[in-house]
């Protein structure tokens, strides 16, 4: 038996990390001190498109992506912008989040409601190219 399950993780993680609702999240869309991070597999960005102008940072590569001595280290992360992660239902999201939270990378937050609020929110999106 496990001693931690995912559930267990998400709601520490939630305790910790800033959570945006949907309606937070389409505020910032057109802001220039705003990345949006769309941390879900390749294949759901291909079936259901993105949020406009995301960055796509798959969850197995976020880590190495974010950090500078690493050999994959992308520069967005070293923007100093505020980075807005998601994924379809926001609990990747939020452990993500905390991950790069810890790692230093600041401001962060997610969007709880993930991508499918956001959709169903009306809110825009666009095909993955």
């Amino acid at each position: 038996m496990l001693k931690v399950t995912h559930q267990d993780l998400i709601e520490a993680a939630l305790k910790e990390v800033d959570t945006l609702s949907t309606h937070e999240a389409v505020k910032l869309l057109e802001s220039e001190e705003a990345v949006f991070v769309d941390i879900r597999d390749p294949r759901e960005l291909e079936r259901e498109g993105k949020i406009p102008g995301a960055v796509h940072a798959p969850r197995g590569m976020l880590e190495f992506w974010v950090d500078p001595t690493s050999p994959y280290y992308r520069e967005v992360f070293g923007s100093g912008k505020r980075f807005v992660f998601y994924c379809q239902s926001g609990w990747r999201s939020a452990l993500a989040t905390k991950a790069v939270q810890d790692m230093g990378l600041t401001p962060v937050c997610h969007i709880g409601d993930g991508f499918r609020g956001w959709k169903d929110s009306g809110a825009p999106t666009e095909e993955e190219t």
